[in-house]
């Protein structure tokens, strides 16, 4: 019922005289007059928000998961207190979901001349690089009535770290590559091999070991024993081309290829071994070389962190011909890639000869445990069938690794949760054999 109806009703009621009720401007400029001033007043009162002086400071790194600060400083120039709510904007990825509002929005005071800090606690749920967009202010005048709003450009960017969680295999390899390295301190000659000890010559020494400075030093024949070579070169390769970007799990294969290559690094620098990185699909998007041992899995985890694949066939031929520029010497070459037919028969297998002449090549690829989980279901037809798809698949695998066998590769296939000790494992095993 409108203004009038109402009127009308009270009026025939006899309740109270029309006139009363009806409209008056100057009635409504009586009570809204003070309150526009007041209006008015409190928001030429409110803190003008381009003065304001904002600095970031805090966290620039942080591993996939886990939690990172930045503080943001608020400096009030002027002479009147800062009431201001303010929102501090990163991408949707830098929070975990449903978290992005309380997280990024801070109510604050400023007294004038003074400076106050607020902080936003961020929880990546993506690799790469946070670059942190507008901070958006909305300046209150002391009745609350009315308020200013902009906004200011605080560059900062965040590096969100692969997470690493193959780390905590790492102790048990590293025994183990102690024990080896007990056992292979043994009587070798030849070059490329490291001096250990003198000790007494044994008939059936070859005489070539004898150091007659050390002989004549002892008056005893004395031989040189020698343990495997240390300094061994490994270029660790990740395809991050389009078989790459499939999901196994919660995460593409890239991530799980990635945690494999830390592990395989971590391990290998403490073997006294150097480790270079490539990343290739179609062209160069990382390379790591030359990095000295403690700084080398620091220089892969940051240059991985950015990397995501690449929705295009990875060009073998030039992947090949960067390997052999980046090894120009004997090397160990890692391949995290696919074991799918197709890109490994039309692409890798007619170029092997080329890598395997020079170097010895270990490819490790990321199997869906999926796969593995439909080959034995039954109990159905759609079961059946699903465990037919499954069977098919894993003879292809078997049937591609047999292949690249033949060839001289060592190949390790395991799911996300087993490639990176498996991966340790196949190293291991061949600096036991002497391959490296």
């Amino acid at each position: 019922m409108g203004f009038t109806g109402r009127t009308a009703l009270l009026a025939a009621l006899g309740s109270i005289p029309v006139g009363v009720l009806e409209p008056s401007w100057a009635g409504i400029l009586a009570v809204n007059a003070p309150l526009a001033l007041a209006c008015a007043v409190d928001c030429a009162l409110a803190v003008p928000v381009r003065t304001l002086r904002l600095e970031r400071s805090g966290d620039t790194s942080v591993r996939l998961g886990e939690p990172a600060e930045v503080h943001l400083s608020i400096t009030n120039p002027g002479g009147r207190p800062l009431r201001a709510r303010l929102r501090d904007a990163w991408p949707p990825s830098s929070w975990l979901p449903g978290t992005e509002t309380a997280a990024s929005r801070h109510t604050l005071t400023v007294p004038a001349g003074e400076r106050r800090r607020v902080t936003t606690r961020l929880r990546p749920t993506r690799r790469g690089d946070r670059t942190a967009d507008r901070v958006t202010i909305r300046s209150y005048g002391p009745l609350g009535l009315w308020a200013r709003q902009g906004g200011h450009v605080v560059p900062w960017t965040v590096r969100v770290l692969p997470p690493f969680t193959s780390r905590k295999h790492l102790p048990s390899r590293l025994a183990r590559l102690r024990e080896l390295d007990g056992r292979t301190s043994v009587l070798t000659r030849g070059e490329g091999t490291e001096f250990d000890s003198l000790r007494d010559y044994v008939p059936g020494d070859d005489t070539r070991s004898i150091d007659w400075r050390a002989t004549a030093r002892r008056h005893r024949v004395a031989v040189r024993t020698w343990r495997p070579e240390r300094d061994r070169h490994i270029l660790i390769c990740l395809d991050t081309g389009r078989t790459s970007a499939g999901r196994v799990g919660d995460a593409p294969r890239l991530d799980a290829a990635m945690d494999a290559a830390l592990l395989l690094t971590a391990l290998a620098t403490r073997a006294g071994d150097r480790v270079d990185l490539l990343a290739h699909d179609r062209r160069t998007r990382a390379l790591v070389q030359g990095r000295a041992a403690a700084d080398t899995l620091p220089s892969f985890v940051n240059a991985m962190a950015p990397l995501e694949p690449e929705l295009v066939e990875t060009d073998a031929r030039s992947l090949v011909s960067t390997i052999l520029r980046s090894a120009p010497r004997r090397s160990l070459v890692v391949l995290l890639t696919s074991l799918d037919a197709a890109p490994v028969e039309e692409g890798l297998l007619p170029l092997l000869p080329q890598l395997t002449q020079r170097h010895t090549v270990l490819l490790a690829s990321v199997a869906d445990p999926r796969v593995a989980a439909m080959a034995g279901a039954r109990g159905s037809a759609d079961a059946v069938y699903e465990a037919a798809a499954a069977t098919q698949s894993q003879s292809q695998r078997r049937r591609t690794a047999d292949q690249l066998s033949r060839h001289g590769v060592t190949v390790v296939d395991a799911t996300p949760d087993t490639l990176a000790p498996s991966l340790a494992d196949a190293y291991l095993a061949l600096k036991a054999a002497g391959r490296l």
